[in-house]
This record gives structure tokens, C-alpha cells and sequence, in this order.
């Protein structure tokens, strides 16, 4: 049997990662402030969750909306004090004024996470070039994950770099799992599973009356069919897979 694809789903609170978990979500992105595309959340929102479901959370290390690390010193503090907490896997991703890597930046992070597994999120999406920002980072320890719509504004515009990033498993740089998250939507999933692409991430999809509203278990069971779907290699048909 393949293996099961990982559904990502946002979680800002304790009611949102319980209807997460209920609706099959394997892993929380967890954030606060999504006016500003999601910061780090307070320690005693990580352990609230954290106490209440038994699946895996990320968790945002993003103190201001954009992608300048800001006060590097203040994001390790945070890191440190989210890890004493019990986090163990996490999200970050910081850029330069021209739109490079800020790789100090991020290697500060990085040591103070000592080896704990993390994702480089949509600031790839707003790289000026994302293959060089895919080879800077290719050894850093623990980078297991990118977050992507292959493009800033969306899955319906990435499309094409998503499936060429996907055609490129294995090169350095590559072998990390591509997670598709930003504007996707169940239609969009056919296409990435029959490329081998295998994580999905949902904000908003999981919540269909709003982000003033909770995760609903509905709507993430809804995904983790769709994405339950196993590709027949041979005659491209889409089967659903029998548990």
C-alpha cells in the first residue's frame, strides 16, 4: 500500500486543533494572527494544544508579518522557550532586502532548534530565485519540508513550478517533501498526486464559513479523502484507496 499522504492543517486554538485532528489531519501548523499570514503563537496556546491532541504540531517561529527575521535574538528566545515547552518541529523562513535567503538569519535559528525537524514556508513563494534558495539551505539539519504554491499569488499560477520541483526529486536541494499549501483547492490534487506530490496544507479550505470561525471536521474529513486518493500508475485512473 502507498504511503498515506500528510494533511497539514492550520490551528490557532485548542477547539481548532481538536476538530483538525477529528477530521483525519496528520500534523497543525500552529499560528496566531492571520490578518498578518500567521505569527508565533504564545507558548500556553503550544501547550494547550499540545495537551489535547496526540498528533504532530508545527509551530510558526514569525514575530511580524513579511519575511525579515527582524531581532534574530528575540526569534532563538522564542524558539528556546517553545522547546522547553515541549515543541519539537517547527516552521520559519526569512528573506534579505533583495529577496535572497537570509541564511544568518536562519542558521542562528536553526542552532538554537538542535536538530529538530522543520519546514521553510512560503517565503520561498517570494524568493527572486527559488533554486538558489534551495542549494543554500540543502544541509542545514533538520530542513525536512517546503511550504509552497510554487508562486506568490496562489496554486493556479505555481502549478507548473510545482510539478517541476517535483520532477527534480532527489537533485540536491530537492530532496525535501513538498508541502502545497496557498489558494489550493480539491481540484488542484488530482493533478498534484498523479506528480508524487504527497503533503497538502489548508488554512481557510478547512474552514468554510471563514477565519472567524473554527476548523471544521467536515471540511478536513472532506480533504483527507480527496487526499486519500491513490494514483494507478499505468492507466492514470484515480482510485480510492480502501483502508
Amino acid at each position: 500500500m502507498s504511503k498515506r499522504a500528510v494533511l497539514e492543517v492550520i490551528a490557532l486554538d485548542v477547539e481548532d486543533a481538536v476538530a483538525a485532528q477529528a477530521g483525519g489531519a496528520d500534523r497543525l501548523e500552529l499560528v496566531t494572527d492571520m490578518a498578518a499570514d500567521g505569527l508565533t503563537p504564545p507558548v500556553e496556546t503550544f501547550a494547550g494544544i499540545r495537551g489535547a491532541v496526540d498528533i504532530a504540531l508545527r509551530v510558526m517561529l514569525r514575530l511580524a508579518d513579511g519575511f525579515d527575521a527582524g531581532d534574530v535574538s528575540q526569534v532563538v528566545r522564542v524558539a528556546r522557550e517553545l522547546r522547553e515547552a515541549g515543541a519539537r518541529e517547527f516552521v520559519l523562513g526569512f528573506l534579505d532586502a533583495d529577496g535572497g535567503v537570509d541564511l544568518g538569519a536562519v542558521e542562528r535559528v536553526v542552532a538554537e532548534l538542535d536538530g529538530c525537524r522543520w519546514t521553510f514556508h512560503r517565503a520561498i513563494d517570494h524568493a527572486t530565485d527559488r533554486d538558489a534558495l534551495r542549494k543554500q539551505l540543502a544541509d542545514l539539519p533538520g530542513l525536512d519540508t517546503y511550504l509552497t504554491a510554487g508562486s506568490a499569488s496562489g496554486v493556479d499560477d505555481g502549478l507548473p513550478t510545482l510539478l517541476a520541483e517535483a520532477g527534480r526529486r532527489g537533485e540536491q536541494g530537492y530532496e525535501q517533501q513538498l508541502l502545497v499549501g496557498g489558494g489550493l483547492t480539491l481540484d488542484h490534487v488530482p493533478v498534484l498526486l498523479t506528480a508524487g506530490i504527497d503533503a497538502f496544507h489548508i488554512g481557510g479550505a478547512a474552514r468554510p464559513e471563514g477565519w472567524g470561525h473554527p476548523v471544521s471536521t467536515q471540511a478536513v474529513a472532506e480533504w483527507r479523502r480527496a487526499v486519500d486518493t491513490e494514483v494507478t500508475h499505468g492507466r492514470g485512473e484515480l482510485l480510492n484507496r480502501r483502508h
